[in-house]
């Protein structure tokens, strides 16, 4: 074996040289397994875990009053109602998640009187980020489907139990 690094080519190596230079000194400890430990294994996360994120990031936008098309709030009503059931967070929340990726379908309901437009934009942005940033998924589409607009004199659809 030649070494390169001192003297030029064809001068031989030390091997006292070599075996200090790999031998761990006292209070090193020795690295297994190679590598960052963060980096060591598989994270997966699940389905659930995006739409529960994205429900929560786009009912947090102001003028988004309640999620999923008139049907799925009115099970989801019922639902509520059940001992032990619990608020639907992903109601109207759909999503496909990949290795790396993330795409989202939302319906919403909005306030009479917000700009569509500007509520949509608001919602894509707020779960972007809050999906982005919690997961580490690059979200690639956000589709967004308004299917109602709440009017100020509708009654609400949950009224509250007379139960507390």
């Amino acid at each position: 074996m030649t070494d390169m690094t001192e003297g030029g080519p064809g001068r031989a190596s030390d091997p006292e040289k070599n075996l200090l230079e790999t031998t761990p000194r006292k209070g090193q400890g020795t690295r297994r397994g190679g590598g960052d430990p963060a980096t060591r294994g598989r994270t997966t996360i699940a389905d659930g875990v995006v739409e529960k994120i994205a429900g929560l990031a786009a009912r947090d936008v102001l003028g988004v009053h309640a999620m999923g098309s008139g049907l799925s709030r009115t099970f989801g009503a019922v639902r509520d109602r059940v001992p032990g059931g619990s608020k639907a967070v992903t109601r109207g929340v759909k999503v496909e998640v990949g290795e790396s990726q993330t795409a989202l379908d939302l319906e919403i309901v909005v306030d009479y009187g917000v700009s569509i437009t500007d509520v949509a934009k608001a919602v894509r942005e707020n779960v972007i980020a809050a999906i982005e940033r919690m997961t580490g998924l690059e979200v690639v589409e956000v589709n967004i489907a308004v299917s109602d607009v709440k009017l100020p004199e509708e009654e609400e659809e949950e009224p509250e139990t007379r139960l507390q």
